[in-house]
């Protein structure tokens, strides 16, 4: 059949089962936006307020459920504006289409009005990146992007659409969504060689990453972590792979990870790292990193094998399909000793002291986690409170933590809620947490959660700093504060209650308690003023480039 490049548009994002698109409309979109007006049965359109709000929810859309998340933006400014989301989504794998228009073909390169050369712009933070330049490609152009994004590693795809492209006529012909397969191709000698290594091992073990959560399945590293009785510590952004108090886990792994965690890597005869790229918060002084194992790594970029911390064995592709090939080589083991070492290094982690009358970072969210429940999704910004969620929230499934972990994005976490909400529906439980330094960045979004009526409820750990740069300019500035004490007079619940969502101040446990129980009542979103000092601590940390010698616990 016959159609306009704005229909073929609305037919492949069909054919490619999207439902929900995020986006905000302009000049060089607007054949796009009317063809998705007229199928609005067929495709739910989400208005943000911005455009970096909508990358941040397709993107949140993506995490909560393993689905690509798409995003369309105006040319320009609007293109321009989605460049954080997706080198967000970029540094953490995250499957992503953003789609933004442009001028006609025949002004690129012109300096038109609204024009910007987001193809080479987004050249360095894509896996790869089009622009359509003929509406006979614009099909095959789309389908080509999904399928990058979910292919191997994943990661954000960016198509440029040219306004005369929409508006133009060519043969469409529908085709049915091609299935993803992620080849693992491995040598066999390989794999036997590392489970001989863990075999042999007496004080193997695990390093676990987000590569995980994208794998193929979490189950094969449940089951080797069962039959070899090894334990494991992960990164940031596997928070919520094994369920909280699980035995074999450690806890979090680097900076600001458990004692024992980084004790146990450092005291280790053998790492198995899966689905990990060492970064320089896990391994911060990577010549010292585990010192006396042998390294097995597995990841399904090759180009991460080796990059950041020299190997032993390596191991290319998907983790879920390696760890299922090593398994029936491995020995059933308990490592009772090593165990032991490390429950006795356990009584030396970190333990915050609790207060009746004054909000704790930790009690908050241990009352957080009692109200809401086991299922709930969890979402925060970039901070301290960030790193108090992933030390102290009682995860239970995988993909009930999203956070911005290697762009480290502040401002990204209420676009990211929104995009969960939506993916999850109104009855899943999301919960933003967030400080009030990140909370500024992107608040505007409030009037997009009104709008839905999405009943996300958003906790603000607010001690009017910003609180890990201040906490970095304690111990390695002499306490020279500069422009981390912004003197702000927000009040957060008059500004909810102007965007129409539900406010509530807290400055006591109790209080806290009290509002936490009626915000989960609440049909629409509502936000938890928390007053806490402003000489809160995120510990443990280690230095960047230290070890756990230089771990510091006050």
């Amino acid at each position: 059949m016959r159609l306009n490049g704005s229909q073929i548009f609305v037919e492949v994002l069909i054919e490619q089962g999207v439902n929900t698109l995020f986006g905000y409309p302009g000049g060089s979109v607007l054949n796009l936006y009317d063809a998705l007006y007229q199928n609005a049965d067929r495709i739910h359109t989400v208005l943000t307020a911005h455009e970096q709000g909508a990358a941040h929810a397709a993107d949140g859309y993506a995490r909560a459920t393993g689905r690509t998340g798409v995003v369309l933006a105006t040319s320009g400014p609007g293109a321009t504006n989605l460049v954080t989301g997706i080198a967000t989504a970029y540094m953490d794998s995250v499957p992503l289409v953003a789609f933004t228009g442009n001028v006609p073909t025949t002004q690129l390169g012109r300096d038109s009005f609204q024009e910007a050369y987001i193809e080479g712009i987004t050249m360095p933070i894509t896996k790869h990146n089009y622009t359509v330049r003929r509406v006979e490609d614009l099909a095959d152009t789309m389908r080509a992007a999904f399928r990058i994004a979910q292919q191997g590693r994943k990661g954000p795809v960016l198509v440029d659409i040219p306004k005369d492209v929409t508006a133009a006529e060519c043969e469409y012909t529908r085709q049915p969504p091609e299935l993803i397969r992620t080849v693992t191709r491995y040598d066999l000698d390989d794999v036997k060689a590392a489970a001989a290594m863990i075999n042999a091992a007496a004080r193997p073990i695990v390093v676990f990453g987000g590569g995980v959560r994208s794998a193929a399945g979490c189950q094969p590293l449940r089951d080797l972590l069962e039959k070899t009785g090894m334990p494991a510590t992960y990164t940031l952004m596997a928070a919520g792979v094994l369920g909280y108090g699980e035995p074999h886990s450690l806890g979090l792994l680097g900076m600001h990870g458990c004692y024992a965690a980084n004790k146990a890597v450092n005291e280790a005869d053998l790492l198995i790292a899966v689905g990990t790229r060492f970064s320089d918060r896990v391994a911060l002084n990577p010549a010292k990193f585990a010192p006396h194992a042998k390294v097995i790594q597995i990841d399904i970029d090759p180009s991460e094998l080796g990059k950041n911390v020299a190997v032993d064995l390596s191991l290319a592709g998907d983790a879920s399909y390696i760890l299922q090939a090593i398994l029936p080589f491995v020995e059933k083991t308990e490592h009772k000793l090593w165990m032991e070492q490390i429950r006795a290094w356990q009584k030396n982690d970190y333990k915050p002291v609790d207060s009746d009358t004054e909000l704790r970072p930790h009690q908050l969210i241990e009352e957080i986690c009692r109200q809401a429940g086991p299922d709930a999704v969890y979402v925060t910004d970039v901070g301290q409170h960030q790193m108090w969620a992933a030390q102290y929230l009682h995860h239970t499934h995988s993909r009930g933590f999203l956070t911005s972990g290697g762009l480290g994005t502040m401002g990204f976490g209420y676009g990211a809620a929104i995009g969960a909400q939506m993916a999850l529906g109104r009855n899943a439980r999301v919960i933003m947490l967030t400080g009030d330094g990140s909370f500024h960045m992107n608040l505007n979004e409030g009037c997009t959660a009104v709008s839905y009526g999405l009943p996300i409820i958003t906790v603000i750990f607010n001690n009017q700093v910003l609180g890990m740069v201040r906490q970095w300019q304690t111990a390695f500035y002499g306490k020279r504060y500069a422009d981390t004490d912004p003197h702000r007079r927000t009040d957060f619940v008059k500004l909810a209650e102007g965007f129409g969502a539900k406010g509530y101040r807290a400055a006591t446990p109790e209080e806290f308690k009290a509002a936490f129980a009626d915000a989960l009542k609440q049909d629409g979103p509502s936000w938890i003023d928390c007053r806490i000092g402003k000489d809160e601590k995120v510990l443990p940390m280690i230095p960047g480039g230290g070890t756990v010698q230089d771990i510091l616990m006050e």
